[in-house]
């Protein structure tokens, strides 16, 4: 195993880190917090990593658990209703709280999407990122890339298939 330079590590993905953070929390210093707190965990088990290409994937997914974490904790420590619209109050954040969670839980899987995206050829990788990416219609990638649009829909039907396969794989039913 390669040694890790957490200096570099947090020069290279700490800004990234906090804007999860900050996106979970939306409190600047609490984000702060939960990012120290992931590169505390990090070398804790810095010892567990095998692909060190990996390590921005798996520090933003610390990074929001850990967010997550604090949020949780957060609000055990302010469990003190004492009329209705407190509690109303309380179920309303549960509701939103689940929201956060799953919109986290989008953000990751579109990060491991993006990370599938490489295990394709350079020419499907080409189209799905200006069409998903970028949001380029058809024609346009077809004029960006100097192609014809009906080559640009074949690869996209192609690349869909393809990334279909890949992810099946990775996720079986």
């Amino acid at each position: 195993m390669a040694k890790i330079d957490f200096d570099e590590l947090y020069r290279t993905h700490g800004k990234k880190l906090c804007q999860i953070a900050f996106s979970i929390t939306k409190d600047r210093h609490l984000a702060e917090d939960v990012v120290q707190e992931t590169f505390i965990k990090a070398y804790k088990k810095a010892d567990t990593i095998i692909d060190t290409h990996k390590i921005g994937s798996w520090l933003a997914a610390i990074a929001a658990r850990t967010a997550i974490d604090y949020l949780r904790a957060e609000k055990r420590r302010k469990w003190l209703p004492s009329d209705q619209s407190i509690m109303e109050q309380i179920f309303s954040d549960y509701d939103n709280k689940q929201s956060l969670e799953k919109e986290v839980e989008i953000i990751l899987f579109k990060e491991e999407i993006q990370h599938m995206l490489y295990l394709l050829t350079s020419e499907y990788q080409q189209v799905l990122v200006l069409r998903f990416q970028y949001g380029l219609k058809e024609d346009e990638i077809a004029c960006k890339l100097n192609i014809k649009s009906g080559t640009v829909k074949t690869r996209l039907h192609r690349a869909r298939k393809q990334l279909k396969k890949v992810m099946s794989e990775k996720y079986p039913a």
